[in-house]
Parts: C-alpha cells; structure tokens; sequence
C-alpha cells in the first residue's frame, strides 16, 4: 500500500514537521489513540508554527490514515533486534542469520519473520498437523463413547442417543493460534507479494481443518509440550511475538493496513532477562518479575525486574533493574526504585541496567547497599558487549556458552556465534 506522506521518526529524536504536512484532524487521531508512542505539539508560537512529534522509544508503522503513515525506526540496527529476538522470545532454534538475510528497512524485517513463520507451518503441514483428542458432546443415532443416562431418562422417548466421546482431531488450540496469527499478518498490509503467497499458502493449509478464532498474545506463550508437537514451541513463540506487536485493535474504520509496533523497553528487559539466563554461571539463578508485598492485606506491592541468586543459600545477592533510556545520568526516581527493591529483597548490590553508557559514580552506601549503573549495548557485537556486562556486573571473567535455561530442551537454547 503506497501513503502519499510518511514520516520518519527515530527513537526519542524529535521531529519538526510544517503545518500543511498534518491535518488538525490526523493531528487530534494521534494524540488520543498513539499518545504513549508518539508526543505530538500542536503548532504554536513554542513550536514556530510547525509540528512536532517525537518516538517514545517504538518501532514499527502507525498508518494514521490511507494517505498518511509514520515510520517509527529503531536506533539500534535491524540485524540486533533479530538477535534481542532470538534471546527474548526464545527463537535461537530458527537461525535467522543461516541463510545471511539481508535486512535493510522493517518492512524487510517483518516480511522475513513472516516468511520464516509461513515455511514452517507449510513444512509441517506436509507431515502432518498435531492432533489431540478433545472431548464432545452430541446426541446420535448410534453409541458413540459413554451414554448420559440422566440425559437419556429425561427423553426416553428419543430415537437417538445422548453420547460424551472424545475425537482425535486437528481443531484444536495448538493449530489454532498458528492460523489466527498468520490471519492477523496477511491483513496487516506489510507483506510483499512473495511473502503474502506464503502466508496465503500456509493459511489455506491450516482453515481446511481448522476454526478461525482469536487469540491473545498470552495464550501463545509456556504452553505444553510432549514429544509429537515439540515443534510447535518455536512456531507459538513467534506467534507471541506478531500478537505481541500488530493488532487490529489500533486499526481506524476500513483502513487496508493496521499498525506494527515494537517496544524496544519491553524487547529490551524480556532481552536481558533471557541472555542472563542462559549466561550466568553455575550456581547463580535468574529470578524475574517478583512481587514485593508491602502490607500484610497484599493490597500494596511492587515487582522487581530482574533478582540473581545464589542456589545454595536460596540468598538474593542483585537486584537489577532495567532502563531502556537515552540519558546522561541517573533520574533521582530510578535510583530511589532499585534501592528500595534491594532493601525489600535484603540485598546489598542494587544495578540499573541501560544501554548506553551512563555518567554515574556510586556516592556510598545507603545502609549497606551499593547502586550501580551497568551498560549492556546494543549498536555492535551483542554477544561481546554481553560478556563484557556481565563481568563488570560480577567482578570476574564469565565462562560463556555452558549454561541452560532450566527445563528447556537445550537444543533450542544453545549459544551460538553467529557469524
């Protein structure tokens, strides 16, 4: 779909755009329904009479209208955020990089997902689609399973059979979730044609068998797996990701394209909680999103991003919390956050993650608790500015590629150089 106006919008960049390119309508659509992508000042004295719009750190397309379209581009490169990727939804199995993809823009990007998702369905499709047995209730001519005699007592006069049965078929949630996600891709209006033939392709291959319903993101993720649909955990885990990000929840009216937004925040922290996981060495355990209680009623709490332990004494030793931000120094409010979950958790290492470097020395202790600022960049070699945060976090040389994410087949999570 061609927009005759399309606006480019960096991360955290401002953007100064004339009068005449925005309507005061389009103008007024943004601020009430993108106020937490996008700020917009109206033109003004303060603005000299030109827009002003500024990305809140997301990525991705807002098609406002038909005719006009914001481009919200990441500051970190395209090939990172396949990486973040692979870490923070699990998809190292995929091997994004195996062919050497180029991807120049985020078009590229969505449509390599897209296709890599649409081969996968189509391939095991050509094996066949998981079944399950799923339990069913219907009044027959014939004995099918187990009788309901209260039902059948009722209407003793019926010629046919009120029967509970199970059939073993392919209409169940597992291939369900795969066909409403590639629904919500191909009418998303960012597939180019060769991609949307696969899509298509793979969606005719799944509606013969399966009911079309919707699906939140939620349902795609820490489902169950056994040795039949093990497959499955990749395809769901990309699934999460497209739910995650693109939703006809955004789109306006009979628009032909609905929005495809990332947040690099949330990317970011699900990234590093994943790459600590599988990094950390042995003997230390990753704890994630743990709640506080602050009263006995459980009415007031917090959660705590990131908490390591050591195994052995079950003993909270960091207390990390993550800040995708561009800044200078430490806001008072950050730093009063990470000190009050170190106090919470006992613990005497409190560490704000960002991902650019932060000009913070620590001023002392406050009743034994030593705040920190650590940088975990994304602009180069993620894996070597992991290894290099990670020893600054602990103090020593890491042993890298050793560990696992416990109870994940280890094949999926294996660290891998990628070339």
């Amino acid at each position: 779909m061609m927009f005759q106006k399309e606006v480019e919008l960096v991360e955290y960049q401002p953007v100064m755009v004339s009068e005449d390119s925005l309507s005061y309508e389009l103008g007024e659509y943004i601020w009430k329904n993108y106020s937490n992508q996008v700020t917009i000042d109206f033109p003004s004295p303060k603005t000299d009479g030109r827009w002003r719009l500024q990305n809140l750190g997301w990525v991705g397309y807002i098609p406002v209208s038909n005719e006009f379209m914001i481009y919200l581009k990441p500051k970190v490169p395209l090939e990172n955020i396949f990486r973040m990727l692979e870490y923070a939804y699990n998809l190292k199995s995929i091997h994004f990089f195996s062919d050497q993809v180029q991807c120049d823009t985020l078009q590229d990007f969505f449509n390599i997902l897209a296709g890599i998702l649409a081969r996968r369905i189509l391939n095991r499709g050509r094996k066949g689609f998981y079944k399950a047995y799923r339990d069913e209730y219907e009044r027959l001519p014939y004995i099918c399973g187990r009788i309901d005699l209260n039902q059948q007592i009722k209407t003793p006069w019926s010629v046919k059979f009120s029967c509970h049965y199970q059939e073993c078929t392919q209409n169940i949630a597992d291939n369900q979730i795969l066909l409403w996600t590639l629904y919500v891709i191909k009418s998303s209006g960012l597939c180019v044609e060769e991609t949307l033939h696969l899509i298509n392709r793979a969606f005719r291959s799944l509606r013969k068998a399966v009911d079309l319903r919707p699906f939140t993101p939620q349902q795609c993720y820490k489902r169950s797996y056994n040795r039949l649909n093990l497959d499955y955990q990749p395809l769901h885990n990309l699934c999460w990701f497209f739910l995650e990000h693109c939703g006809p929840q955004f789109a306006m009216g009979k628009q032909a394209m609905i929005p495809f937004m990332v947040n690099m925040a949330f990317l970011y922290e699900l990234f590093v909680d994943q790459w600590l996981k599988v990094h950390l060495p042995e003997g230390l355990e990753l704890r994630e999103q743990e709640r506080v209680d602050i009263d006995e009623s459980s009415m007031l709490y917090f959660i705590v991003d990131l908490v390591i332990y050591e195994k052995d004494r079950d003993k909270a030793i960091y207390v990390l919390d993550t800040k995708y931000k561009v800044s200078d120094s430490i806001s008072p409010s950050d730093f009063s956050q990470v000190t009050t979950y170190a106090l919470a958790k006992n613990c005497q290492e409190a560490i704000l993650i960002y991902p650019g470097e932060i000009n913070f020395q620590s001023g002392g202790l406050i009743q034994d608790i030593r705040v920190r600022s650590i940088s975990f960049p994304l602009e180069g070699d993620i894996e070597k500015a992991g290894r290099s945060f990670l020893k600054d976090l602990l103090g020593v040389e890491p042993e890298m590629g050793k560990t696992s994410v416990s109870g994940e087949d280890s094949s999926d999570i294996e660290v891998r150089k990628i070339e």
